[in-house]
């Protein structure tokens, strides 16, 4: 034992030094959908093209106006729509820091005159907007530029410090997976790996909803695993955090409507930031984290 302690005294560092990060996306990776409405006809061949519905298009005649709808809490990111669209109004630019509050900041609209558009209405539906679609409600989406203005270390410390000062320690995570592919847990086992090492930063996985201060949760809510969720939820002591991990967390994803499936997590226990993607990246992930704490009041 002593021969092993001299000579790892005697070989020191062999480690490289840490390199900062910065939270930008591999080339290669597509990321959310934009749509320009500069260029966008709305002819309607993406909504056609849209494997979940995540992009919808409706006419209100009286107001003689077609409404196209992007919803990024459906989209799984497969960037069918991109090269359907003859006139590249739909583009990828690795956008995935995407963690909101609320559902209706996932919501984009833009709006044509019906004189302009194609006539094929085969995929647009006259009904009225639904409720969570009114034009008042949906919001400008403003989040997607948080990788451009913080690098990995920087959002890491300010992670560690917003946790320090709500709870004096780290931040503990039950992470429940309640029907995914499992997708989603690779990018959050991610986070533990030595690239991301989330530790560093103040945030633990717990195996007990007992000592947690936040529930992670993946996948569509399945019906076999919505009373394991309930109970986990109801077990985590006050005050709560919920986070849906995934645009299936978010609305059932290409598994809404499987008649074993509940859908999305908010239809079981309440939800406080949901983070689109498929899978979201480990950037995102720390994103969405971040948010969530900002809805406990430092005390």
């Amino acid at each position: 034992m002593f021969r092993i302690l001299k000579k790892n005294m005697e070989t020191g560092k062999v480690t490289l030094p840490r390199t900062a990060l910065t939270a930008k996306a591999p080339e290669g990776f597509l990321g959310a959908p934009e749509v320009d409405p500069a260029k966008c006809t709305g002819c309607g061949k993406c909504v056609i093209a849209c494997p979940t519905k995540a992009l919808t298009m409706v006419d209100r005649s009286a107001e003689d106006k077609r409404f196209c709808h992007l919803s990024y809490g459906d989209c799984i990111f497969c960037g069918l729509c991109g090269p359907v669209c003859s006139h590249q109004a739909i583009s990828f630019k690795g956008k995935f820091n995407l963690a909101v509050r609320t559902k209706k900041e996932l919501h984009l609209q833009s709006s044509f005159s019906l004189s302009d558009c194609r006539k094929d209405t085969a995929f647009i539906s006259s009904n009225a907007l639904p409720a969570k679609d009114q034009a008042d409600d949906v919001q400008s989406f403003e989040q997607g530029d948080f990788s451009s203005r913080l690098s990995m270390e920087e959002t890491g410390l300010k992670l560690k410090d917003k946790i320090h000062g709500l709870f004096g320690r780290s931040l503990h995570i039950r992470e429940v997976d309640a029907g995914s592919c499992n997708g989603c847990e690779v990018e959050i086992v991610n986070l533990s790996n030595p690239v991301y090492d989330a530790e560093r930063f103040g945030i633990h996985f717990v195996a007990s909803p007992r000592h947690a201060d936040m529930l992670l949760v993946t996948g569509p809510v399945t019906r076999q695993m919505e009373l394991a969720l309930v109970k986990t939820y109801a077990a985590i002591p006050s005050p709560k955090l919920v986070v849906a991990c995934g645009t299936c967390a978010i609305s059932g994803g290409i598994f809404e409507g499987n008649y074993a499936v509940v859908g999305g997590v908010d239809r079981s226990v309440p939800v406080d930031v949901y983070m689109p993607g498929c899978p979201p990246r480990p950037q995102a992930i720390l994103h969405g984290i971040f948010l969530a704490l900002d809805k406990i009041p430092v005390v």
